[in-house]
């Protein structure tokens, strides 16, 4: 700042306020500012202005996992948001970790950020930490997944009307040894799959084996594992829901070692509807989540709360849907059985 003033023959205190406005300059004397700061190629440093009024255009997002594809698209819409209001993203990736969770939000705290957008880790336990952050001024908006204890505002999806939606199609295709595939159920919107698919074998009097819910990890290895695991019980399940693509993907790869035939032999339902579920063999059918949807709604929620909004704290639930393609087929009905038949012949003969 020192050598702006002096190649514009002004004050330290007129360069000042010229760069953050803090009050009114001659025309002739800021354009000499403005003149020496483009021959020097000065920038100043937003983040240093901003610690200085205690606030600056900065949101964090912390996501738990950045190479599961259903997260970008949830990226996106926030930082389409922010951009267009002039906000700035830090995008903090935890891969399911709490202690790195905790780490970047302790950390980062230190740089006044103007909110924070959490999706939470699998095993997060951070809501305390975030009723900290947010009651130091920096809003705190919790999406996709909802961290136990979390009382504050929460953006979701209609998990459990999806699982119910798709469990029902399974059950509509004649099967009745249905299997599923959860993820953590210590999350909100793995508790809400399983809720929904229970409610919709109920609602059919059809009952479950307590072994035929395999609890995983939304992702493909847990997927594959949990597969593995129900693909070698006797009744096999003749339809697997898998609470996400990644999942499903897994339960694709566990069939196939298996010389299984999806959906012949087996059929398959997926949740997230990734771009890829059209482009597996057989194209999955799958529950679609609006992810870029997800992210913007988050994102202008959070923007409301950094302007000042006092509402109570919103959970806002978005609406999800079943997209039908290949991976199910119809159970054809069992042949009869030979005695079944021998009754069927004598009771003919006696008519």
């Amino acid at each position: 700042m020192r050598q702006i003033a002096e190649r514009a023959e002004v004050s330290i205190g007129t360069v000042s306020h010229v760069i953050n406005d803090t009050a009114k300059v001659r025309e002739k004397l800021r354009q000499r500012v403005l003149d020496a700061i483009r021959s020097l190629g000065y920038q100043p440093s937003q983040l240093a202005r901003g610690l200085r009024r205690n606030e600056t255009n900065i949101v964090v997002m912390i996501i738990p996992d950045i190479t599961n594809p259903f997260f970008p698209a949830v990226v996106r819409g926030v930082e389409d948001v922010a951009y267009g209001n002039s906000f700035r993203l830090i995008l903090c990736n935890t891969d399911n970790d709490p202690r790195k969770e905790i780490s970047y939000l302790n950390e980062l705290r230190s740089y006044r950020p103007a909110g924070w957008l959490v999706i939470p880790a699998a095993d997060s336990v951070m809501a305390a930490q975030l009723e900290s952050a947010a009651a130091s001024g920096a809003p705190v908006v919790c999406l996709d997944r909802q961290p136990p204890g979390w009382k504050g505002d929460v953006v979701l999806v209609a998990n459990e009307a999806g699982a119910h939606s798709a469990t029902r199609h399974l059950l509509r295709m004649g099967h009745r040894q249905l299997a599923v595939i959860t993820g953590p159920l210590h999350l909100t919107n793995a508790v809400e799959r399983l809720k929904g698919f229970k409610r919709a074998l109920a609602e059919a009097k059809v009952p479950i084996e307590p072994e035929y819910i395999q609890e995983a990890r939304f992702n493909r290895q847990s997927g594959y594992q949990a597969a593995a695991r129900l693909l070698r019980m006797l009744p096999r399940p003749t339809a697997i829901f898998a609470c996400n693509d990644l999942m499903a993907i897994g339960v694709l790869l566990a069939a196939r070692e298996l010389d299984l035939h999806c959906p012949d032999q087996l059929s398959i339902v997926g949740f997230d509807d990734l771009d890829f579920a059209e482009f597996t063999a057989p194209a999955l059918t799958s529950v679609y989540q609006p992810g870029y949807q997800l992210g913007t709604t988050a994102a202008r929620l959070l923007l409301k709360r950094i302007q000042g909004s006092k509402q109570f704290p919103q959970k806002i639930v978005l609406p999800s849907e079943l997209k039908i393609r290949h991976s199910v087929a119809s159970l054809s009905p069992a042949p009869p059985s030979p005695s079944r038949l021998r009754q069927r012949e004598e009771a003919l003969e006696i008519r």
